[in-house]
């Protein structure tokens, strides 16, 4: 496990001499977390719209555990604030969402986005420079060409390794309304980004146009019910994406059947029990993140108080669900008042789909295992967490008499909260982000 703090950008410490939560600043809040498709790379995005890129520690004869350990490999601002002039608005620099691409060469390339542009970076390493050139000096000034009177040939020289990351393409004047989400298509060659009323597709190569796929904005915005909250592309089906909205359900669409795709192919919805109907069922049941299994076949969907994993072949109800935090129930009003009700928490799959994890508040986050049907609450603290300590459940009392390892219901910090987890592809590897720290936590070994 290591622990990296945002009190100061970019600089790793051990939990031991971490400064304490409460003196970040709002912008070294970490805002989303993602591994790349080998895992060697883990990139988080931050408020303050900086991306940090961790890289793995290459397995050494005399440190064998030295191989889960990642350290911090590259920093560089994504975004900065902006503000749109014509409506008076203000675009944070907060990076809503970072994916990475498919590793082609030597270099890295990822997708960052914040309110309203998405960029794509490269991401690459130099340890050579050229010398010997003509017509410059060595301090890059231009040489007098009368001056000149033999051809040199440049050559390169080594130098100390020096990782760039340089902004190759930039969309943005697409979207009204706020991203919320991108995904990387499987045919490698297009995206899409969503906002709150509108899908569009791009090619990674153009800039100055993109499609619109789907398009819920009524005429009449008076007559608005619903919103788009998060969308994916299926892994291995290029033609096929899902988007989640407020109200609760799941849309497949199929790209072939329609250039705008606002008629679903596929239609998922859980009946509300109605002896669970109260003023708050319209807004804990918005889903707040839909992810595809790896294998494609199956759905994973967020909202406040559950987990649910659909079947792509069954679209009347989930497969299977999981209780998050149902001890919150009884706390939904106080919620609705602090606005915590509101918060979008993600969920992930492990490498092999058996497992699915997903965060809640007092920096606890959950593991359901579909496989066993067992569960486990977990706490990311600094307090909690030492290096290479096994991390002990949790459980959180309701009522009557509370046991000594457990915590009350009433005592949860609300402040502290997990909302962006990220699980390595092909092993056991976590990475939890809690306010302005990074948690990566790995499974025992021997």
């Amino acid at each position: 496990m290591k622990c990296f703090s945002r009190y100061l950008p970019y600089l790793f410490r051990p939990p031991s001499t971490l400064h304490s939560s409460s003196c970040h600043t709002e912008a070294d809040i970490i805002s989303t977390v993602e591994f790349n498709s080998t895992g060697e790379l883990l990139a988080t995005g931050d408020k303050g719209g900086r991306v940090v890129v961790f890289q793995r520690e290459q397995e050494s004869k005399n440190q064998p555990h030295r191989r889960g350990e990642y350290n911090v490999y590259s920093t560089f601002q994504s975004h900065e604030p902006e503000f749109d002039y014509l409506k008076s608005l203000e675009i944070e620099e907060k990076i809503n969402k970072i994916r990475w691409l498919p590793q082609q060469n030597a270099a890295y390339f990822l997708l960052s986005t914040n309110d309203k542009t998405v960029k794509l970076w490269k991401i690459s390493e130099r340890d050579k420079r050229p010398e010997g050139y003509n017509l410059k000096d060595e301090d890059g000034r231009i040489r007098d060409p009368t001056t000149i009177t033999a051809l040199r040939v440049p050559v390169l020289r080594p130098m100390d390794l020096m990782v760039e990351a340089t902004p190759r393409r930039v969309f943005c004047n697409a979207h009204t309304y706020h991203i919320n989400s991108i995904s990387v298509n499987s045919d490698y060659e297009t995206f899409m980004s969503t906002d709150d009323l509108r899908i569009n597709l791009w090619n990674l190569e153009i800039t100055n146009r993109s499609f619109n796929i789907v398009d819920i904005k009524p005429v009449n915005m008076e007559e608005l019910t619903e919103v788009i909250t998060a969308a994916e592309f299926h892994p291995h089906q290029c033609n096929t994406f899902v988007y989640s909205s407020s109200k609760g359900s799941i849309r497949l669409c199929d790209m072939r059947a329609s250039a705008l795709c606002d008629n679903h192919s596929k239609f998922f919805e859980e009946p509300e029990d109605p002896s669970n109907r109260s003023f708050f069922s319209e807004i804990i049941s918005s889903i707040s993140d839909v992810k595809f299994s790896h294998s494609g076949r199956y759905l994973m969907t967020r909202d406040y108080l559950t987990v649910k994993v659909w079947d792509l072949n069954m679209e009347s109800k989930p497969l299977e669900t999981y209780q998050v935090h149902d001890y919150l129930r009884s706390k939904l009003c106080s919620l609705y008042e602090n606005d915590c009700i509101f918060d979008k928490f993600e969920c992930v799959w492990n490498g092999s789909d058996s497992v699915i994890m997903t965060g809640s508040y007092n920096n606890f986050f959950r593991m359901f295992d579909r496989n066993t049907k067992r569960d486990v609450t977990l706490e990311a603290s600094r307090e909690n967490s030492k290096p290479r300590a096994i991390l002990k459940p949790r459980k959180v009392c309701v009522g009557g008499k509370r046991r000594k390892d457990e915590i009350s219901v009433d005592s949860l910090d609300f402040s502290k909260k997990i909302l962006h987890t990220a699980w390595h592809p092909s092993e056991n590897i976590i990475a939890v982000a809690a306010t302005n720290n990074l948690y990566i936590f790995q499974d025992k070994v021997n």
